[in-house]
C-alpha cells in the first residue's frame, strides 16, 4: 500500500499483549479490519479489540489478548504487517 498513513505498535508483557493500529482514512480502516479478520483466522488467538480517536483527526484500532500464556498473540505481528505492508513496528 503507497502513501499509507498506517501506523503500528505492539507491547507485550506477560499474559497480555496489545496490538495498536493508528490509521486517517475510512479506506485504511476496512483495509485494517479486513487484515485482522484474515490474520485471526490463521492464528485464532483470543482477544477484544474497539477503536478509538487520537489526536489530529485520526484514529486506532486497539487489539488485546489478555491470557496469552504462550505468548501466541505475537505470532499475529509479522503476518498482519505483511499484510497491511508495513515494513517497521515499533
Amino acid at each position: 500500500m503507497t502513501g499509507s498513513c498506517i501506523d503500528i505498535e505492539y507491547k507485550s508483557e506477560e499474559r497480555y499483549a496489545k496490538i495498536s493500529i493508528a490509521y486517517s482514512t475510512e479506506d485504511e480502516y476496512q483495509e485494517i479490519s479486513l487484515a485482522l479478520d484474515e490474520v485471526h483466522k490463521d492464528f485464532p488467538v483470543e482477544h477484544s479489540s474497539y477503536v478509538t480517536d487520537i489526536s489530529n483527526g485520526r484514529k486506532v484500532v486497539v487489539v488485546e489478548y489478555h491470557d496469552d500464556y504462550d505468548r501466541q498473540s505475537g505470532d499475529v505481528v509479522e503476518p498482519l504487517m505483511k499484510r497491511l505492508d508495513i515494513t517497521t513496528c515499533e
